[in-house]
C-alpha cells in the first residue's frame, strides 16, 4: 500500500513515540514534534492511516497505537535503511578476532553482548557447522581411557572429548592424517568423504582408527543438532519501561521452549536482517535475527527475542554490527 511523505513520517512517529512512552499518540502529540502542519490535517491523516489499517483506537476518544500492519511497514523502511556504526558494541571486534577463541565461546560471547547492547533476550542457533572449513586438528590423549579433540575452524575451536584409548603417537598421526587430508574443506565434505577415504588408505589410518571413526561420530552428531545458546540478560529489562507482565510472560515461555526458538530463529536464506512481529502469523513475540555468515557461509542464526512494542531500530542496528564485523574480521566479501 502505498502511503505518501508525510502518512510514511507520521506513521513512523507514531510507533516510535508509543514504542518510547506507551502512550497512544494524539495530532497534539504529533504537532508537538515539530511536524510542519495544521492540527486539522494531522487529525485527518490519523484517520487515514487508521482506515488503513497502520493505526488503531483502543479507546473512542483516545489517541492512537500501531498495528500489526503498522509496525510491518515500520520496520520494513527501517531495515532498508540501517546501518553499523563504530561505537556501537566494540568488544565483538575482539571477540571475533581471537582465533583461539572455541566456537562455542564465540556463540555464546555474541549473545551476551547483543543481550546487553540492546536491554532484550538474545538466542543463537547453530545450524551450519556442516559449513565450517578446516584449518587443522589437535588431538591430546588424557587420563582414564579419552582422548580431547580440538577442531580449528575459520571460526574457532570446536572442542570433543571421545571415549577411546590412544597413545600419542597414535593421536599425533591421527592429527597429522586430519590435517593433511582435510584442511581447507568443510565439515560437511569430510563427514561424507572419510569412508571413501577410509577404504584407499585403511594402512595409513589402521593404527588410529578408533580415533577417526569416534569423531566422525560425533560430528555427525554436532551437525545434527542445533546448538541454541540463550543469553537472558535482557530478560530483567522486559519489565521495565512500561512493558507489561503478559508480555514478558510471552517472551519467557518462547525462551524455555525449545522448538518455539527454532521456528523463531528460522531465516529466509536472503542473508538480511529479518523482523518477524508478535501477533503477525500467530507469532507470539517480535524477533529481529540475521544470519551469521562465515566465508560467506552461514554458521548460524542469531535473534533479539521482545514483545511487540521493543526498540526494533536499536537492535537491528547492533545486530548489524555483529554481522557486519563477522565479515570483515573472517574474510568474507
Amino acid at each position: 500500500m502505498e502511503l505518501s511523505e508525510r502518512k510514511k513520517q507520521i506513521l513512523c512517529m507514531a510507533v516510535e513515540e508509543y514504542i518510547k512512552d506507551s502512550a497512544p499518540i494524539t495530532s497534539g502529540g504529533i504537532k508537538d514534534k515539530g511536524l510542519d502542519c495544521s492540527t486539522a490535517t494531522l487529525r485527518n491523516e490519523l484517520n487515514a492511516l487508521e482506515a488503513m489499517g497502520f493505526l488503531k483506537q483502543l479507546h473512542t476518544s483516545g489517541g492512537r497505537v500501531p498495528t500489526v500492519q503498522g509496525y510491518r511497514f515500520y520496520v520494513e523502511n527501517l531495515l532498508s535503511g540501517v546501518k553499523a556504526t563504530d561505537k556501537e558494541l566494540e568488544d565483538v571486534r575482539a571477540l571475533i578476532s581471537s582465533r583461539t577463541n572455541s566456537l562455542n565461546e564465540i556463540i555464546s560471547g555474541i549473545a551476551k553482548i547483543v543481550s546487553h547492547a540492546t536491554n532484550y533476550p538474545t538466542v543463537v542457533m547453530l545450524d551450519g557447522v556442516d559449513n565450517l572449513l578446516l584449518n587443522e586438528f589437535k588431538i591430546i590423549p588424557l587420563l582414564e581411557n579419552k582422548v580431547m579433540v580440538l577442531i580449528g575452524t575459520m571460526a574457532g575451536y570446536i572442542t570433543n572429548t571421545l571415549d577411546i584409548s590412544a597413545s600419542m603417537q597414535e593421536c599425533q598421526d591421527a592429527s597429522n592424517y586430519l590435517t593433511k587430508n582435510f584442511k581447507g574443506t568443510s565439515i560437511g565434505f569430510m563427514i561424507e568423504n572419510m569412508t571413501e577415504l577410509q577404504e584407499g588408505m585403511n594402512g595409513e589410518i589402521q593404527a588410529f582408527q578408533s580415533i577417526v571413526d569416534s569423531l566422525i561420530g560425533g560430528l555427525k552428531k554436532l551437525n545434527s543438532q542445533k546448538l541454541i545458546n540463550v543469553s537472558r540478560e535482557g530478560s530483567v529489562k522486559l519489565l521495565e519501561n512500561g512493558k507489561s507482565v503478559e508480555e514478558a510472560k510471552k517472551v519467557l515461555s518462547v525462551l524455555d521452549d525449545k522448538e518455539k526458538l527454532e521456528e523463531s530463529l528460522t531465516l529466509s536464506g536472503k542473508g538480511e536482517i529479518e523482523v518477524s512481529v508478535a501477533e503477525e502469523e500467530g507469532s507470539e513475540c517480535s524477533v529481529v535475527k540475521a544470519p551469521i555468515l562465515v566465508q560467506g557461509r552461514q554458521l548460524a542464526s542469531i535473534g533479539v527475542i521482545g514483545p511487540q512494542r521493543m526498540d526494533y531500530s536499536g537492535i537491528a542496528s547492533a545486530l548489524k554490527v555483529v554481522i557486519d564485523q563477522l565479515r570483515e574480521m573472517k574474510g568474507d566479501e
